[in-house]
């Protein structure tokens, strides 16, 4: 079994990093009768575009009918993601959206398996559980208030009818600095962060290890 994690963001080792890692240690620590193999792939170490529109995937008896015919260095992720057992995809939150090389990464992977025909049947090769992990500046109150949950639930929608209705983990007002201090951000108060952080963040950790053992038990 193999599960692999999908950093949509460009630190790896922050807070959507440590998130992803402690989600894949879930995954490995779980029951399971075979060996669960883990990856974790960053996104922002390879040199991709979005959808080109060339609708090879789409193309009546094409030699790409069903994946994305463009080549470049998302395209032996794509190969080893048509193979998974469980893909947990992990983003901070820009704007109010993943960012956009996730949403890129997204465009890549979901729309080829989609046929246009009445029910926008799946070219899936095979169901799968899966998971978002989100990480953000803002408290889940101005989450909510903002209206960050209902224009993250649109890929989340996409991606359960293709693979299986998704676990999600929203990381609210999280840590962004080392050292405050170096940085104008007199919104935030260090401190409250940091005490959020040191109560919160343990049990965020947490629940990523509980969405990927669930992901081996769901996969068997």
């Amino acid at each position: 079994m193999k599960i692999y994690a999908i950093n949509g963001g460009p630190r790896k080792k922050h807070n959507t990093a440590q998130l992803l890692q402690a989600a894949l240690e879930g995954a490995a620590a779980a029951p399971c009768a075979e060996p669960v193999e883990t990856e974790m792939i960053h996104l922002y170490d390879l040199n991709y575009n979005g959808c080109v529109s060339c609708f090879s995937c789409k193309r009546k008896g094409g030699k790409s009918y069903g994946h994305c015919a463009v080549k470049d260095d998302l395209t032996p992720v794509l190969e080893k993601l048509a193979q998974a057992d469980g893909v947990i995809f992990g983003s901070p939150i820009y704007f109010g959206n993943i960012t956009g090389k996730l949403r890129s990464f997204f465009e890549r992977l979901m729309f080829a398996y989609f046929v246009y025909d009445e029910n926008y049947s799946s070219l899936a090769p095979k169901r799968m559980p899966t998971a978002f992990v989100y990480t953000m500046n803002v408290d889940s109150t101005l989450m909510e208030q903002y209206g960050y949950r209902q224009n993250l639930q649109g890929m989340e929608m996409f991606a359960g009818r293709l693979f299986g209705e998704p676990q999600v983990l929203h990381a609210c007002n999280t840590y962004q600095f080392d050292d405050y201090s170096k940085y104008e951000c007199e919104r935030f108060s260090e401190s409250e962060k940091a005490a959020h952080r040191a109560v919160q963040f343990p049990k965020d950790l947490e629940e990523a290890r509980k969405i990927g053992a669930a992901m081996v038990t769901a996969g068997k």
